[in-house]
């Protein structure tokens, strides 16, 4: 069984698992092919990573399962097309759902984006990692209210994570917003990525669980640096701490070292942090979903071994109440395997 990615291949990740598994599906299920959708964020974030390695481990560990996986577009319309019924699997995340559920910010002008909120349902949650607000470390810019005038990269506009940085921005520099103390440089992940090594902009503003990839490679060529607060700084900033409180944002560290020589910083970056998911339609099967998300969790202890960032995704962070329900399925796997569930992910 292979997995189509159209952007990007993961065959070169080392897994063991075990072919041929039919994991609680019911005997019809287990005869029938099921050719599954998924759609994630553009290569070089963690959500990319993990939901790419995820088909991978299932598609090899059930014989009857295929899931394609495309990385373009962007998660706020991949959910749309999930409720639509033309995605199988989509990323999601608890802050861009609540959007979707109250018909706000990128949704207010879709009427029924409340009603087309109720044909999710959630998989797992995982950590999309730390906002990284990278700079070339000769640019001189040395605290957050540096990037004054400059020009700036927040995400893709439109999404969740532009949202997410652009409070985070505001909160690290007093008050800040875009067009208006910086420049919003408007691009996709990806040639947002190529611009900032051209240095076509000034701050990149990325996320990734540390040491992250697109910042390795960034700081092989250039000393980089990364704007934040010191933990002083987060613990005496009570927005700050109440930001890294809402549902769907967290706390994150990037460590004084993780980088190398690469980049500048002495001392524990404070940045926010961000939980991303996996979600899937309502009426997927739920032997289906029930096979997929216990394939994943058998084989993610082998994963490990070749893919390291994998502990930090765990059952118990998986089931948190992000405000989506658990798919029947996924619940019923989580109940069977011990896990503690909050009221609000039933």
């Amino acid at each position: 069984m292979k997995t189509l990615l159209k952007t990007f291949m993961v065959g070169a990740m080392a897994l063991t698992v075990t072919s041929g598994l039919t994991l609680g599906l019911s005997g019809s299920a287990q005869a029938q092919q099921h050719n599954l959708k998924m759609a994630t964020i553009a290569p070089g974030s963690s959500a990319y990573l993990t939901m790419t390695t995820m088909a991978t481990m299932v598609n090899q560990a059930l014989d009857n399962v295929d899931i394609q996986v495309d990385a373009t577009g962007a998660a706020t319309k991949h959910m749309i097309e999930l409720a639509q019924g033309k995605l199988d699997m989509c990323m999601t995340s608890p802050t861009v759902y609540k959007f979707m559920k109250n018909g706000s910010v990128m949704y207010k002008k879709l009427a029924d984006a409340p009603q087309l909120a109720e044909n999710l349902r959630l998989v797992l949650w995982f950590p999309l990692g730390q906002y990284h607000i990278v700079t070339y470390a000769d640019d001189n810019m040395t605290k957050p209210a540096d990037i004054k005038g400059k020009r700036v990269f927040l995400g893709p506009p439109g999404g969740g994570a532009w949202a997410a940085a652009r409070g985070w921005v505001k909160i690290l520099t007093g008050g800040f917003e875009p067009d208006k103390d910086y420049e919003n440089v408007k691009a996709s992940w990806s040639s947002a990525f190529q611009g900032f090594q051209d240095r076509q902009f000034d701050v990149y503003v990325t996320t990734g669980i540390a040491p992250f990839p697109q910042l390795e490679q960034l700081a092989l060529t250039s000393k980089m640096r990364l704007l934040g607060f010191d933990k002083a700084q987060f613990e005496a900033n009570e927005a700050a701490k109440k930001y890294t409180e809402i549902q769907g944002e967290e706390l994150g560290i990037i460590p004084a070292g993780i980088y190398g020589n690469g980049v500048v910083n002495k001392e524990d970056v404070y940045t926010l942090g961000a939980v991303v998911g996996v979600a899937a339609r309502a009426d997927l099967d739920p032997d289906l979903v029930y096979a997929i998300t216990k394939a994943f969790w058998d084989q993610r202890k082998n994963a490990m071994k070749a893919n390291p960032w994998m502990k930090d995704i765990t059952m118990d962070y998986a089931v948190q109440d992000g405000g989506l329900k658990l798919h029947p399925g996924a619940l019923r796997f989580y109940e069977e395997a011990g896990v503690k569930i909050p009221d609000g992910s039933k």
